[in-house]
């Protein structure tokens, strides 16, 4: 069977939001075919089928709600991990 899954993740080292940067990478077959980076702000594709997607996804309201994810996501779990790690040293 054929495989189809997305990786969501938020890299960070201090609690700064700026500091954080949050992806979300598409991928079939373990090959990557598109991801979004808060960091580039866009939707980028790395295959013929990913590209296609990045630019009708950065045309469209796709783009718009993956900007807010950074925030309601990422810094809502930098908060958790933080104070939790604070607590186990």
């Amino acid at each position: 069977g054929f495989r189809h899954y997305t990786v969501v993740d938020c890299e960070f080292n201090s609690s700064k939001l700026n500091d954080i940067e949050y992806t979300q990478s598409y991928y079939y077959n373990k090959l990557e075919y598109v991801r979004f980076s808060s960091s580039v702000g866009k939707y980028v594709g790395y295959t013929e089928y990913g590209i296609k997607n990045a630019e009708r996804w950065n045309n469209g309201p796709e783009v718009i709600a993956r900007r807010g994810e950074k925030e309601r996501y990422c810094f809502h779990n930098v908060g958790i991990d933080v104070e939790a790690d604070l607590t186990k040293s």
